[in-house]
C-alpha cells in the first residue's frame, strides 16, 4: 500500500537540502531486510478484530528502530513523530492520520520482551549477513563493556535494581550491568552476545561468546588463562591474548632485546581493535550510555535490538568507506 503524503509533508520532502538525519534514515530504509524483520515479529503481532485496529507492523518496526538510533523513551518519540517531519515520512505515517501514542509504542516494546524477539531478530540479521557474505567465520574477538545503571534509592522498593551488581575498574566503582559480546575478525559484526551483571568476571563467559567454527580467538589481557579452562582446552583454536600491562611495559625497557615481543603486542592490539567498533556505534552513534530498564532480561532485549541495528549501520560503513578489492 501507497503511502499518502499530506500537503506538509510533501513540501518538506521537495525541499533541496537533506539533512543529516534524512540521509542516514533514508540509507536505513534501503538497507533494512525489512521483509525478514516483520516475518519475526508477524505471528504474535495483534490481528485486526473487534477492538482498536492494530497500526501496521510495519510503522511500528520503524519505529521502533528510530527509538533505538535515537536514544528515546517512548514519550520522546511520540513527541518526535509530531515534530520531526523526516521520522513521520520514515514511519510511513502522516499528520493527517492518527499516530501511535506512548503507550502504543510502549506496548509494542512489551510484545518484544515477552517473545524475546530482539535476541531472534540479532540471529535473523546475522544469517542474512552471512549468506550475503559479509559475516565471516575465521576468527573471533571478545570483549566486555560495563553499562551504568541508576544507583539511587529512591523509589517504592527503597532499592537499587536487584540484578545490577558493583564492580572496580582501575581506582573507580562501577554499578550496573556488563555487555560481553563475540565479534568477527573480519567485518567487525557482533555474533554473539551476553548480558550479565557488572561483577561477572569477563572470563566466565567466554565459552558463550563463541560460534566453535573459529581458526583464532583475540582477547586483552583480562581473559588471560583461557586456554587453560577445562571448558575451552579442547577447542583447536590460536588464542591471541594481550600480556597484562605491567609485563609489556617491563619489555619496553628493553626494546632492542624484545624487540619481536613488542611487535607481537602491537600486532594482536590491531587484530581486536575491531572489537570496539560496535561498542562506539552503540554508545557514541546511538547514545546509549545508561541502562534504561530494570532488570537484566528488559536490557538484554534493548542491547540485543542495538547491537542488531549496530551491525546494519557497520555495514553501511563498510559500503561507503572501505576500498573495495579486486
Amino acid at each position: 500500500m501507497e503511502h499518502q503524503l499530506t500537503f506538509a509533508d510533501s513540501e518538506f520532502s521537495s525541499k533541496r537540502r537533506q539533512t543529516r538525519k534524512e540521509i542516514f534514515l533514508s540509507r536505513m530504509d534501503a538497507i533494512l531486510p525489512w521483509a525478514k524483520l516483520l516475518a519475526v515479529i508477524e505471528p504474535v503481532y495483534p490481528k485486526a478484530g473487534n477492538g482498536r485496529r492494530p497500526y501496521p507492523l510495519e510503522t511500528m518496526v520503524r519505529i521502533h528502530c528510530m527509538q533505538h538510533w535515537y536514544n528515546l523513551s517512548d514519550g520522546a518519540m511520540e513527541d518526535a513523530l509530531y515534530e520531526i517531519a523526516s521520522m513521520r515520512l520514515f514511519a510511513h505515517l502522516s499528520l493527517d492520520s492518527a499516530m501511535p501514542d506512548r503507550t502504543t509504542i510502549m506496548n509494542f516494546r512489551h510484545l518484544l520482551e515477552q517473545h524475546k524477539l530482539a535476541r531472534k531478530i540479532l540471529s535473523t540479521i546475522n544469517q542474512w549477513l552471512s549468506e550475503c557474505g559479509v559475516m565471516m567465520t575465521k576468527g573471533t574477538l571478545v570483549d566486555a563493556t560495563i553499562i551504568e545503571a541508576p544507583s539511587s534509592t529512591k523509589n517504592k522498593q527503597n532499592q537499587r535494581d536487584g540484578d545490577m551488581h558493583q564492580t572496580k575498574k582501575g581506582n573507580q566503582w562501577h554499578f550496573g550491568m556488563k555487555a560481553h559480546i563475540g565479534v568477527d575478525a573480519k567485518s567487525g559484526l557482533t555474533h554473539s552476545l551476553v548480558t550479565t551483571s557488572a561483577n561477572e568476571h569477563d572470563l566466565n563467559q567466554l565459552e558463550n561468546l563463541l560460534h566453535g567454527e573459529e581458526q583464532f580467538v583475540s582477547a586483552d589481557a583480562g581473559y588471560q588463562g583461557a586456554e587453560k579452562r577445562k571448558v575451552l582446552a579442547d577447542k583447536k583454536v590460536d588464542w591471541l591474548i594481550a600480556e597484562r600491562p605491567g609485563k609489556v611495559r617491563t619489555l619496553k625497557q628493553h626494546p632492542r632485546l624484545n624487540k619481536v615481543l613488542i611487535r607481537t603486542e602491537y600486532l594482536k592490539a590491531s587484530i581486536r581493535a575491531k572489537v570496539e567498533h560496535p561498542f562506539r556505534i552503540i554508545k557514541c552513534q546511538f547514545g546509549f550510555v545508561k541502562a534504561r530498564y530494570k532488570g537484566l532480561v528488559k536490557n538484554d532485549n534493548h542491547l540485543a535490538m542495538l547491537f542488531a541495528l549496530a551491525n546494519i549501520v557497520r555495514v553501511d560503513q563498510m559500503l561507503r568507506y572501505e576500498p573495495k578489492t579486486t
